[in-house]
């Protein structure tokens, strides 16, 4: 079976990575996307030509039907849930999440939520094979769209290997290239500014820390919102306190969660939830919300808690702050929970899939 993948989205974070661990595996014979691109990941498939953005009628309307006709392919994966119309063959696609759907109070009107549930819905529908990346993200899959469970597989994500423990002195030029305060502890968060990740709670949960002049909170991350995060940060008095750094390249991500004494992930949902144990393998204790996949993703090497109360939020980071013994426990308990998720286990548990779909 000849299987091609759109790797339009290899570039990019997150979705990006999730494609790179899977080429270059023998999995794929063909590649629609970038030739350059590709062939960096991936030197031995055959690239169809694919430059459209993703979201988009151009997608649709220019997707290489034709071309993929003819490449001799039997089935085409999807990374996302953006599948094409007008294509007939066999279809695997990847929902990493159903975000829009579960929390559908940050989406800008009803519009918008219609229009994710009947985008997903249909490829879902159309699917032969649904991967997801957790069983909480199963089990929602499940529930907004009935669909047969055997007709999911479950591969979680992969940390990568560059994301190790460093020398605390390999990393403190972070400290004046960003501005943190010196000779303070580092709280750190790292993902986009979107508002279900929760960040307006993060910040008046830390200014109500007891020691909180004796730290900073480092976010790191994509800009998004930030305009309903600046204001609250001046109405709370933490302005040198915060320092939000936007995005910053791969080498330098390593090294702030080296640097950093907590790392703290307060979001209201996740599909998987990477950062978390991105920290863990860099050894850097770990607090974060007690629901959606999280619980599942971290199990006990993390101190959890209700992201929607503050007050247990800033209790959780003060503990683990000022209990060395929990802090070092849970170290070591990181250590051990992100052997799990190795990029050998997605690689071997996605060919699995497809081998079955042969038969």
């Amino acid at each position: 079976m000849r299987i091609a993948i759109d790797a339009r989205m290899i570039q990019m974070s997150g979705i990006g990575t999730y494609i790179k661990t899977l080429m270059g595996q023998g999995i794929y014979d063909i590649a629609l996307g970038n030739e350059e691109d590709i062939h960096k990941a991936d030197c031995s498939v055959d690239v169809i030509a694919y430059a459209d953005k993703i979201y988009g009628v151009s997608e649709q309307l220019h997707f290489p039907s034709k071309e993929l006709k003819k490449s001799g392919a039997d089935m085409l994966h999807v990374p996302h849930y953006n599948v094409p119309v007008f294509y007939r063959g066999r279809l695997a696609v990847t929902i990493h999440d159903l975000t829009h759907l579960v929390l559908p109070e940050f989406l800008p009107n009803k519009f918008a939520y219609i229009y994710a549930k009947l985008i997903i819905g249909y490829a879902v529908r159309k699917a032969d094979i649904i991967f997801t990346v957790s069983e909480n993200s199963k089990r929602d899959i499940m529930k907004f769209f009935k669909v047969r469970e055997d007709k999911i597989d479950v591969v979680y994500n992969a940390v990568d290997s560059k994301f190790t423990k460093k020398e605390r002195d390999r990393v403190e030029y972070l400290v004046d290239r960003y501005g943190l305060p010196h000779g303070r502890k580092v709280i750190m968060y790292v993902g986009n500014l979107k508002p279900h990740k929760n960040l307006l709670r993060l910040l008046e949960a830390y200014a109500d820390m007891k020691d909180r002049d004796n730290t900073c909170l480092v976010l790191v991350g994509k800009a998004f919102d930030s305009e309903n995060l600046t204001p609250r940060i001046k109405e709370l008095g933490i302005e040198g306190n915060v320092i939000r750094t936007g995005i910053v390249v791969d080498d330098e991500l390593v090294d702030f969660y080296n640097l950093a004494d907590l790392f703290v992930f307060p979001s209201l949902y996740e599909g998987f939830g990477i950062p978390p144990l991105e920290a863990m393998a860099c050894g850097t204790p770990v607090v974060c919300s007690d629901n959606s996949s999280l619980p599942e993703v971290v199990g006990d090497a993390a101190y959890t808690f209700n992201p929607y109360d503050t007050e247990l939020i800033r209790e959780a980071m003060e503990k683990v702050l000022s209990d060395e013994a929990l802090a070092a426990s849970l170290i070591e308990k990181g250590y051990e929970r992100v052997k799990m998720f190795t990029p050998e286990s997605v690689i071997n548990r996605t060919k699995a899939a497809f081998e079955r779909i042969k038969g």
